[in-house]
């Protein structure tokens, strides 16, 4: 541990930004200079129990010496080509993808929303290529609470008014229906319908889980009605719920697999849809691309990480906590809480409006060092890395259980 250094610096830290930095986030004010697995250290020396892991993107935690040295290994070499030509780590880390996800090909993007995008594309394009749809009628089913990303596309089919209101005109082509709502899902399909989109697990809109044999039904909906599944597992995906994806549960495979966050290891973004031949076969040189997509050195760690989860190591590790966090949580309902959802090392807990809002308790951890995020106003989200020691994560929750008292 660092020591504290005696000039407390953070409100400084904290001031430079607000002044410097458009007001698209209201973080809390930590300023976080170094970080170790689950902890974290400020600029003044304290730490913090990282239970947000960067909202799943640091699935391996902070600093994992087998991402570092593949990093490392690669910046020794080359860190970027352009599509324009292969590189060395390329084949091998969409041969390793593919294979983990049990698909023939893949096609590599930055962030999770391009990555969404893309999934976009590719649906409307086999639409029309494969399904038969006419020209520009193609239409996707989405679901109500969804949070796929931030571009202007995606949030014009968001309901969430902080996304969404004041940035229009939006693009058309999409039907939202109530998550859970397998018979609402059915309904909205048409002749012009080429894909359902949504998340097996919805992350932002505070770990919703849906019925059990939802996402089965999904899957046959979709194969009845010849319409593509398009699963996105960018913060539900890579070991966080117990299980490589969150589809998994339910034994479903999609279509489209539409992963980011945890594949860059918590160190590059890198971003991929996953998918068979028939899929992504529709796209053509020159109907889509990335300079930054597939570099090399996001490849060397994301290959890496591959890797580490091909050893269900991860996987394992979350199941087992899972049941750590459900009693430890499951215990402060009606003692603070509202409302819990778990599934692996992921949970959102609703907090009771007379104990204080969702900022109110993350800012009360804070001071007793541990890190979470709320979302929605009253709901907090828990995503610790799937390396926090038991004992860790047991002492956070000592912390919530002191907050919430």
């Amino acid at each position: 541990m660092t020591a504290p250094l005696t000039e407390n610096r953070t409100p400084g830290f904290v001031a430079q930004a607000e002044e410097r930095t458009a007001h698209n986030y209201h973080p809390l004010p930590v300023v976080v200079s170094h970080a170790e697995g689950a902890w974290m250290t400020d600029v003044d020396g304290k730490r913090y129990l990282d239970l947000l892991a960067g909202y799943s993107a640091l699935n391996f935690g902070h600093g994992h010496p087998a991402l570092l040295r593949a990093a490392h290994e690669q910046l020794d070499k080359v860190t970027l080509t352009s599509r324009a030509f292969v590189h060395d780590q390329f084949g091998d880390f969409c041969a390793a993808l593919g294979d983990l996800c049990g698909k023939e090909l893949v096609l590599p993007m930055n962030t999770g929303a391009e990555a969404v995008e893309t999934a976009i594309k590719v649906s409307r394009k086999w639409g029309y290529d494969v399904k038969g749809v006419p020209a520009d009628q193609a239409n996707i089913v989405v679901a109500a609470g969804n949070f796929h990303g931030r571009t202007t596309t995606i949030v014009g089919f968001s309901d969430d008014s902080d996304a969404r209101d004041g940035f229009g005109p939006f693009a058309p082509g999409f039907t939202r229906v109530a998550y859970g709502d397998l018979a609402a899902l059915e309904a909205a399909i048409d002749d012009n319908t080429v894909a359902v989109l949504i998340e097996p697990i919805q992350g932002e809109g505070g770990v919703v889980i849906p019925p059990e044999g939802y996402l089965r039904g999904v899957r046959e909906i979709c194969t009845r009605e010849n319409v593509l599944f398009a699963a996105d597992e960018i913060q539900s995906g890579l070991g966080r719920t117990g299980k490589t994806f969150a589809c998994d549960h339910e034994g479903v495979v999609p279509d489209l697999y539409i992963l980011g966050k945890a594949l860059g290891g918590g160190i590059v973004p890198i971003s991929a849809v996953v998918a068979d031949r028939d899929v992504l076969g529709v796209l053509q040189p020159g109907q889509h691309g990335s300079t930054f997509g597939g570099n090399p050195l996001a490849c060397a760690v994301a290959t890496e990480v591959v890797g580490m989860l091909a050893t269900g190591e991860y996987q394992d590790r979350a199941a087992r906590l899972e049941k750590v966090l459900r009693d430890r949580l499951e215990a402060l309902v009606g003692k603070g809480l509202v409302g819990v959802r778990v599934r692996g090392l992921w949970a959102g807990l609703d907090i009771d409006p007379a104990i204080g809002t969702g900022r109110a308790i993350c800012e009360a951890l804070m001071a007793r060092g541990v890190l979470a995020k709320d979302t929605h106003g009253s709901t907090i989200r828990l995503a610790p890395p799937l390396v926090i020691d038991e004992a860790d994560l047991l002492w956070g929750l000592d912390q919530l259980e002191a907050v919430l008292g």
